[in-house]
């Protein structure tokens, strides 16, 4: 396979990366995820009882994700699903004759409310506002074909370009050629970009699974 012939659209806007950028974006994560845990406080207060009444089990869903250079991290969620779920991958469930998401659990992955507690990690510095969503240590094929285009020195994002680029309808390849393009144009002019158009898929729910 070759990266490289995978294309797509892109905005005429963006900027190649800057100097600094990484440690200005560093400084921006934290800034933003500090004020937006404090913003999101009560609504996620609200959204942590009504999981708990919903459902057997607690508030929360902590799962194993591959971060930057293949390190391993305790990825933080609302718990969608049923206490005791498969622990796979979103495409995988789909393949599942009975569907293990709770009610409440299809408006958090319909809303992407359930991601909310990821603020958690990008103030720990385990992932980024913007980047490659992180991959399940299972998703061999995935993380072989991030490594492979230089992908897994990236720190891991809550949102990123193939998520604005179709999220879960897309192939992994396909996925794998978007965080590519990410890896070679990243910018505080293109995360802001990402931020401002993942609010649109977040409202509708397209291509969120």
């Amino acid at each position: 396979m070759n990266l490289a012939n995978l294309s797509y659209s892109t905005p005429k806007s963006i900027s190649t990366s800057s100097a600094g950028y990484e440690s200005t974006k560093r400084i921006w994560d934290f800034v933003v995820a500090s004020v937006l845990c404090l913003l999101f406080l009560p609504l996620m207060a609200a959204i942590t009882l009504v999981v708990s009444l919903d459902s057997p089990g607690g508030a929360f869903f902590v799962q194993e994700r591959v971060g930057r250079n293949g390190v391993r991290f305790r990825l933080f969620k609302f718990r969608s699903m049923r206490w005791d779920a498969p622990n796979i991958s979103t495409a995988e469930m789909q393949q599942q004759t009975e569907s293990p998401v709770t009610k409440v659990g299809a408006f958090l992955r319909r809303t992407s409310l359930d991601e909310l507690p990821q603020l958690v990690n990008v103030f720990k510095g385990e992932m980024s506002l913007v980047g490659p969503r992180p991959a399940l240590p299972a998703q061999t094929h995935l993380n072989e074909l991030r490594a492979r285009g230089g992908v897994d020195t990236l720190l891991p994002g809550i949102t990123g370009w193939a998520q604005i680029n179709g999220r879960d309808e897309l192939s992994d390849e396909l996925k794998v050629a978007h965080d590519v393009y990410y890896k070679h144009h990243r910018s505080l002019k293109l995360d802001l970009h990402i931020l401002v158009r993942t609010v649109t898929p977040v409202l509708t729910g397209r291509g969120n699974r």
